[in-house]
């Protein structure tokens, strides 16, 4: 069994919590019929949320091209590496069908309340609290952790990233701004 199959609803646990986007996405979309834009955003939250899944956390939910995503917090090390594999396959899968863009992410970690809600009968599981606002709220051009997140990677995990100020965020090692 897996943490998500063995969840009991509703409760609170310490989740690795992240938002992946799209660049330039609105653009995209303008310029695209409405059947052909669903189709590309379900092959590719199913191709994304399969990585997710495979890293040991669960695709929560899209919006548009957003995706929200969540790893049990003693697999933040994979919970990241799986955002940084996503970025790169995704990137990869929507370029070879016409749709040049990066992907961003952020990430933070932290206590979340896990339950479902939506219509009767219609729930789905989703993820409330101080952590989800934060990594939403975290300014990224690529692939930014909070401190939090930062702090709890082992140490070969923590070198594919640097810091950068003010406020204090890592990066990604490959992100060209200055330190």
């Amino acid at each position: 069994m897996s943490f998500w199959t063995d969840l009991r609803l509703p409760a609170e646990h310490e989740l690795l919590v992240g938002f992946y986007d799209l660049r330039g996405y609105m653009r995209y979309a303008e310029a695209t019929e409405p059947q052909p834009l669903l189709d590309l955003m379900t092959g590719y939250f199913a191709c994304t949320g399969q990585i997710v899944a495979s890293a040991g956390g669960r695709l929560i939910k899209t919006l548009g091209d957003a995706g929200l995503v969540a790893f049990p917090a003693d697999r933040v090390d994979a919970g990241v590496q799986a955002v940084r594999t996503l970025q790169a396959i995704g990137r990869d899968w929507l370029g070879a069908r016409g749709f040049k863009t990066a992907i961003l992410a952020k990430l933070h970690i932290g206590p979340v309340a896990v339950g479902r809600v939506g219509s009767p009968g219609e729930e789905i599981v989703d993820v409330y609290g101080r952590t989800v606002n934060i990594a939403a709220a975290l300014p990224s051009t690529g692939l930014a952790v909070t401190p939090a997140v930062f702090r709890s990677l082992q140490p070969d995990t923590r070198k594919l990233f640097k810091k950068h100020t003010p406020p204090i965020s890592y990066i990604d090692a490959d992100d060209h701004r200055p330190m």
